[in-house]
């Protein structure tokens, strides 16, 4: 029986703008984003479709986490850029060049695996 792979995460990065303020995209409206400057220097910002995690930082990169396809976080990340050109954001790139940093895939091999013999 063939392995079954499952891609369980893909985390791609871009540049969305030369700069993001924050504070100010907290008081204008992401919905339900969080920002404490204390514990992390990003915002972190979630969504549902596709289900992914942004971390949002001030020199304009972007990280997207939790897709499950490198397709669905290059959708994940153009939407975002969308979002954030309709609450006011200037000079937002709608066509960011997105780059593919991690996949994580699990995988049924079907058999038992002898990690102590693989290791040595």
């Amino acid at each position: 029986m063939e392995p079954t792979i499952t891609v369980e995460n893909v985390v791609a990065s871009t540049k969305l703008a030369d700069d993001f303020d924050l504070e100010k995209l907290m008081e204008i409206g992401l919905e339900g984003a969080e920002y404490n400057k204390t514990k992390f220097p990003g915002l972190v910002y979630r969504i549902e479709n596709p289900r992914v995690a942004f971390l949002i930082f001030n020199s304009g990169k972007v990280v997207c986490t939790g897709a499950r396809s490198p397709e669905k976080s290059h959708i994940a990340i153009i939407n975002l850029a969308n979002e954030l050109t309709s609450i006011g954001c200037k000079d937002i790139n709608l066509e960011p060049e997105v780059h593919v940093q991690n996949v994580v895939a699990s995988a049924n091999l079907n058999t038992n695996l002898n990690l102590n013999a693989i290791l040595t």
